[in-house]
């Protein structure tokens, strides 16, 4: 099915309606409700990429998308779409209690994850089906081995897009190419439900993106990252339980960027010794800003940094993604394209710092050269060292 033919449909456009003005009331709203900018010491963070107070509750805008996108679903499905939707609802509303301020630790957060798909595997009775992987898809049907399985992979994805979510517009940029590589997988499997899901998804992430790219007017925060991540694995599995010919690996490519990071943060924390749910600021997203910013910009443009570094990464978030569509039944290629982009993922990243070690530093020439004080340009130091 053609591209322009999913996003034809009347539901895809009252979906992105929905979001965009969830997004824009909730603008305007903020300044009466700090609660909605969460806290204080956000902006403080080790990991923050922002110097002002922004409503961090888009997740609500993502989350009525997806709660209107259940009313718009087809009839043979609503029900268990219905179920998946209160399933999801745990996640979202631990990610928004983190939102507004009150603090849900990373653990609990990836608890509530775990909780959230063991909900839906009681409800629905379904789990991960297989991994293309000799000797271990045979045991895949069995609860004890699939469902841990399972839990491991839908945590995996939900809490790499929180981790990308770090400059204006990254995550839900990915979040929106993987949903739309899912449909068009979907559409070449001929499973036609879920063509219309993804592509609602990603109609939902559009409306939020019009507000949140390039100005950040309102973030994703952990409950709109979390749960895109969530759904979005889900969605996999279940393109995998109904249409037996796609492989694994070309799911695992449209979600490609996010497992890649959270990949590369657990080693880059194991090496350093610190705990691995440590936030720091050497995410790949991280490293271009501040390269950006230190070598061609010049401090105090963080405002221009911040949206050019998603431009920056978009052919290398959109390539895996296009992989998986070309390859959805292949997948032995799909499996050496994982492996190859893996592999291109952590060479660049630790070629980069050769290279930024090399390179001259640009003097910014605006008044205020020290963007927010000595301890960023401390920061900054640490990401090229």
């Amino acid at each position: 099915m053609a591209l322009d033919t999913l996003f034809a449909q009347e539901n895809t456009l009252l979906i992105s309606a929905v979001s965009f003005w969830t997004c824009l009331g909730l603008v305007v709203i903020a300044p009466w409700v700090p609660r909605l900018c969460g806290r204080p010491q956000h902006l403080l963070a080790v990991q923050a990429s922002h110097s002002r107070s922004t409503p961090r509750v888009g997740g609500i805008a993502i989350f009525g998308a997806f709660g209107a996108s259940v009313l718009c679903a087809p009839p043979e499905i609503y029900w268990p779409y219905l179920m998946f939707f209160l399933a999801s609802s745990i996640l979202f509303c631990v990610g928004l209690i983190e939102d507004l301020g009150f603090g849900v630790s990373p653990l609990r957060r990836l608890a509530a994850v775990c909780l959230a798909s063991l909900t839906v595997i009681w409800l629905l009775g379904v789990w991960m089906p297989r991994l293309d992987i000799p000797g271990v898809d045979a045991l895949m049907p069995i609860s004890i081995v699939g469902i841990p399985v399972t839990l491991l992979v839908t945590a995996a994805v939900a809490n790499g897009f929180n981790l990308i979510d770090g400059v204006n517009g990254l995550a839900a940029m990915t979040a929106g190419i993987a949903a739309v590589a899912l449909s068009l997988i979907a559409g070449q499997a001929d499973y036609t439900v879920m063509v219309a899901l993804a592509a609602m998804l990603a109609a939902g992430i559009l409306g939020f993106l019009l507000l949140n790219y390039p100005f950040g007017l309102i973030f994703l925060g952990d409950a709109g990252a979390y749960t895109l991540g969530f759904v979005l694995s889900w969605f996999g599995i279940a393109i995998l339980l109904n249409a037996p010919e796609a492989s694994p690996w070309a799911i695992l490519l449209t979600v490609f960027w996010p497992l890649a990071d959270t990949l590369l943060a657990m080693y880059r924390r194991s090496r350093r010794k610190v705990a691995t749910m440590a936030p720091d600021r050497l995410h790949v997203h991280h490293l271009v800003m501040r390269a950006l910013e230190i070598h061609i910009l010049g401090r105090g443009r963080r405002y221009i940094a911040n949206p050019l570094t998603t431009l920056v990464l978009a052919p290398f978030v959109l390539a895996p993604p296009l992989a998986g569509v070309l390859l959805w039944d292949k997948s032995l290629w799909a499996c050496i394209a994982v492996l190859g982009f893996t592999g291109l993922f952590f060479g660049s990243y630790g070629l980069a710092f050769v290279v930024l070690r090399r390179l001259p530093r640009r003097r910014s020439r605006v008044a205020d050269d020290r963007w927010q004080g000595d301890g960023v340009a401390l920061q900054s130091r640490q990401v090229v060292k």
